[in-house]
């Protein structure tokens, strides 16, 4: 909500787009939601600068190397799910809140982007 109430443009795109779809309708039904197209951008965008969880324990399945440090089998690393949606190597204006850089990118949260990951990856 914040993010909306900074940016009333945006507000307004996607509650325009709510009542348009939603016009007239007093029961709602899962196919509905389907025909939104401006706000699970504007989700996505929102899930991206803030994750549910900003910092997520994973355990280490073998022993590797991360960045010229060995992680032994079994250690617990916390991934910064935080700084990556903020990373300029893949975000352009990684701190704007922009929900058009998810209009045609096919990046979902089910963690096989490991650009975009605000609940994780994997199972």
């Amino acid at each position: 909500m914040s993010e909306l109430m900074k940016n009333p443009r945006v507000l307004h795109k996607a509650q325009s787009e709510v009542r348009k779809i939603f016009l007239g309708k007093h029961k709602l039904i899962e196919q509905d939601i389907t025909k939104l197209s401006y706000l699970p951008l504007v989700i996505k965008e929102t899930r991206r600068l803030h994750p549910a969880g900003p910092l997520i324990p994973q355990q280490c399945h073998q022993a590797c190397q991360v960045m010229g440090y060995d992680i032994p089998n079994g250690c617990i690393v916390l991934v910064n799910v935080w700084a990556i949606g903020r990373d300029s190597a893949y975000w352009d204006d990684p701190n704007v809140f922009k929900p058009k850089r998810f209009e045609d990118c096919n990046i979902d949260f089910k963690g096989h982007n490991f650009k975009y990951i605000p609940f994780g990856s994997g199972r």
